[in-house]
């Protein structure tokens, strides 16, 4: 698995992506994946993710992130929970809480 998230890092690094977008992009799958694992439940999502709740719904909100895919009975949310895209560039820096939070996932995703 460190192989793969290596070459992956390399090909964004060639391709320019900055750190702040490639540290967006892995929240926001990473996030995805454990939705979708645990059917759109954001309870048992933030216990797995090691979050509290409230954390989970800031980043889903602050990720543009459509949970209406996620969810168990397959029901279609009609908005991304979240902010335009046009406020979530202006402010699209991340948070240092955020970065080491993702640097937490992805050391656990190492071991």
């Amino acid at each position: 698995m460190k192989e793969q998230l290596e070459s992956v890092v390399l090909q964004m690094y060639r391709a320019g992506v900055r750190c702040s977008e490639a540290v967006r992009e892995f929240q926001r799958a990473f996030i995805l994946t454990v939705l979708k694992d645990q059917r759109g439940n954001q309870c048992k999502a933030a216990e797995r993710l090691g979050v509290h709740r409230n954390t989970l719904r800031r980043a889903i909100r602050d990720l543009d992130i459509d949970i209406g895919p996620t969810r168990a009975n397959g029901r279609a949310s009609t908005t991304t929970i979240g902010r335009s895209n046009a406020v979530g560039a202006a402010t699209g820096n991340l948070k240092d809480r955020d970065f080491r939070l993702t640097a937490a996932w992805l050391a656990y995703q190492l071991t």
